[in-house]
């Protein structure tokens, strides 16, 4: 039987995919669906950890944030990925998947802090790890936070999840002869000026030679297919 090519995982999950369909908030049926593909990647033996963002339920640079201090509305946009945090770990809860959640910003009452050895400890464990709260610094995406907490748990690669199944040559909506990359490297994803994350958390990868996936989350399977090895969205490499 086909073994995981990766060991040790981090998936960055934007908080628009828990919308569904939906124009804000978590759609029970999306999260559902997402656990159901996690959990099939953990019973693999793959030791998985997660960021998780927020703007769902709250974006620091979206309209609700107008006339807003900016390091406010981060702060907020922050406890916005706790929330969705916890509503992660109760959904694998529910299918027997055991997860713990740490937070970057300090509220002991629902969320445990952030301590790197407790996380990897956890992981080891066969644990999910969610982290919440980005960096726990305004101004910070947690694309960054993604990059950051993958170096520190020593993951194999970072698994950005999308709506799109990859990297592709031009957008795909507006250039139906749009194709997608299988592999690219970052110096090409650099100059072709590809957005494959924020500038800081591709800056990240790329100095420490950490491998980015770029798949979509709505595909059945997807996940499962990258861990595997297949050909699934776009390997982003040093």
């Amino acid at each position: 039987m086909a073994k995981p090519v990766f060991k040790r995982i981090l998936l960055k999950l934007s908080g628009e995919a828990l919308m569904g369909e939906d124009s804000y908030g978590i759609n029970r049926e999306t999260i559902e669906r997402m656990v159901s593909e996690i959990a099939e990647v953990v019973n693999l033996g793959v030791e998985l950890a997660v960021v998780i963002g927020g703007g769902n339920i709250f974006r620091g640079v979206a309209g609700g944030a107008a006339g807003m201090d900016r390091a406010t509305a981060d702060y907020m946009g922050m406890l916005a990925t706790v929330m969705n945090a916890l509503a992660l770990q109760d959904a694998l809860r529910r299918i027997g998947i055991s997860a713990r959640v740490q937070s970057a910003l300090n509220i002991e009452q629902v969320a445990e802090p952030y301590i790197r050895g407790k996380a990897i400890r956890y992981l080891e464990e066969g644990k999910v790890v969610i982290f919440g709260a980005g960096t726990g610094n305004p101004f910070f995406t947690t694309d960054t936070a993604a990059a950051l907490r993958g170096m520190e748990m020593n993951v194999d690669i970072v698994l950005k999840a999308t709506k799109v199944d990859g990297v592709y040559t031009d957008d795909p909506k507006t250039h139906p002869g749009a194709t997608r990359y299988q592999k690219i490297s970052f110096d090409e994803a650099i100059s072709q000026n590809l957005k494959v994350m924020d500038a800081t958390a591709f800056t990240l990868c790329r100095d420490q030679k950490l491998p980015i996936c770029v798949f979509s989350i709505f595909k059945t399977g997807a996940l499962r297919r990258v861990v595997m090895g297949e050909d699934e969205g776009t390997r982003v490499y040093a």
